[in-house]
Parts: C-alpha cells; sequence; structure tokens
C-alpha cells in the first residue's frame, strides 16, 4: 500500500511530467522581471542591521577561478559579503540573481556545487526557520573540506514562490510556463565555519530574521517570497 509521503511524490511527479508535455505547446516569451522589475541586489541587501556589521577583513568563500566563472554566466548579478555580530560571530552571505529562472540557473544549488569543489556533504535536509512571525523552508547542508566545516542554510525564490528542492523550483518554473511567463530566480546562502552545527544554525537563524526585519516590504516580497513579505 502506497504511503501518504509515497502518493504526495507520485502526485507530484505525474504533475511534472504533465506540466512538461503542456510547457512544450506553451511557450514562455514574457519575462516576469519585466513586469515587476530587476532586483538590484546591493541595495536589497543592506551592510548594516541591527548588530551585524559588513566585515571586510576575511574572504567569503572558497571559489576556484572556473566556478567564478560559471556564476558570471548563469546569473545577472551576484553579492558576497561577510557580516560580524555583537559576540564576534561571522556569517558570509552569497546571493545570486538571474532575470531567467532557466534550468541551466536551477541546476546551479549548493548542494552541487560544493561537491565539486572537493567539500563532503555531512547532512542535507529540509527545514523551517522562524522568520520573525512567519517560518521560512531552507535547505540546512552542513559541508566538510579538510579542517573546515561549514554548516550552510539556503533557499531559492522562483518568482513570489520560495523553492527549497529542486523538484519545487522545476514546479514553480513550470507553474509560470503554463501562463506564458519566464520567472526570476534569486538563491540566498547563508554560511559560517562551526564545528557546533546546531549552534551555527541557530546563529544563522537569528541573522536572517534580523535580515528581513531590516528590509522593506518590497525587498522581503523577492528575497522571502510574497507569502513572508508581511
Amino acid at each position: 500500500m502506497l504511503t501518504g509521503v509515497r502518493l504526495r511524490a507520485l502526485f507530484a511527479a505525474l504533475l511534472l511530467v504533465c506540466a512538461s508535455g503542456l510547457a512544450h505547446v506553451i511557450k514562455p516569451t514574457r519575462h516576469l522581471a519585466d513586469q515587476i522589475g530587476k532586483v538590484d541586489l546591493d541595495r536589497v541587501f543592506p551592510t548594516q542591521f541591527g548588530d551585524w556589521r559588513l566585515d571586510t577583513s576575511m574572504p567569503v568563500s572558497i571559489i576556484s577561478p572556473d566556478v567564478e566563472a560559471l556564476l558570471k554566466t548563469l546569473y545577472a548579478q551576484t553579492v558576497s559579503r561577510t557580516y560580524v555580530g555583537p559576540s564576534g560571530e561571522r556569517i558570509m552571505l552569497s546571493v545570486a540573481y538571474g532575470g531567467d529562472q532557466s534550468d541551466a540557473t536551477r541546476a546551479h544549488r549548493p548542494d552541487v556545487c560544493y561537491p565539486s569543489q572537493g567539500f563532503e556533504i555531512l547532512s542535507n535536509v529540509d527545514t523551517v526557520i522562524d522568520v520573525g512571525q512567519s517560518q521560512l523552508p531552507v535547505r540546512h547542508m552542513l559541508a566538510k573540506l579538510g579542517q573546515r566545516i561549514e554548516p550552510v542554510t539556503f533557499w531559492f525564490v522562483v518568482g513570489e514562490h520560495v523553492a527549497v528542492s529542486g523538484q519545487q523550483q522545476k514546479i514553480a518554473q513550470l507553474r509560470y510556463g503554463l501562463r506564458g511567463v519566464i520567472p526570476d530566480g534569486m538563491l540566498v546562502r547563508v554560511s559560517s565555519i562551526d564545528a557546533n552545527a546546531e549552534a551555527a544554525y541557530r546563529t544563522q537563524a537569528r541573522f536572517i530574521a534580523d535580515m528581513r526585519a531590516a528590509m522593506p516590504k518590497s525587498a522581503r516580497q523577492r528575497v522571502f517570497g510574497s507569502a513572508l513579505a508581511g
């Protein structure tokens, strides 16, 4: 007998097959970014908020030249920053935005990119974090490279919808495609170097909640989806 989880997975798979077939008939031609405006990441993400300040003394991450070139090809804008908190804790923020949420940009996920850089993925699970009065769906990924332990929190926004898994991204993309619309997409990644993963995830959640609180509603909608814009 099929369980509820398996039934939902089967339904999602059937939906993807049907939507993919219709997407070949309905060719999207209108870009959502042309209708609602493109994002300026430098303006959307504040350099200072709450107890967090921009830290220019440390590099954000380890990125090889070939991956950096790929990011510039796939995304219209990228932002990479390090912030320092009230107790000296450091959080790395990396954001990538593309006006065309195509399969190419959808494929560049941290859980794919990190292993290509030599990281071992120790855990990779979907969860939710509190951001004010709402809960944000995210992926918690724990990566290891030598002695470097990096807990990572990340999520995607496809148009106005938050998507964590690749399947959720594809469904959101197809929903727009059936309306003849090509959605934009944003990847938000927050991480830190910390062997205590649970403590790191709590600090990252606080950082994300503080960042959201400092944003105007219009920016929240683009970064956290329309459901969490209020």
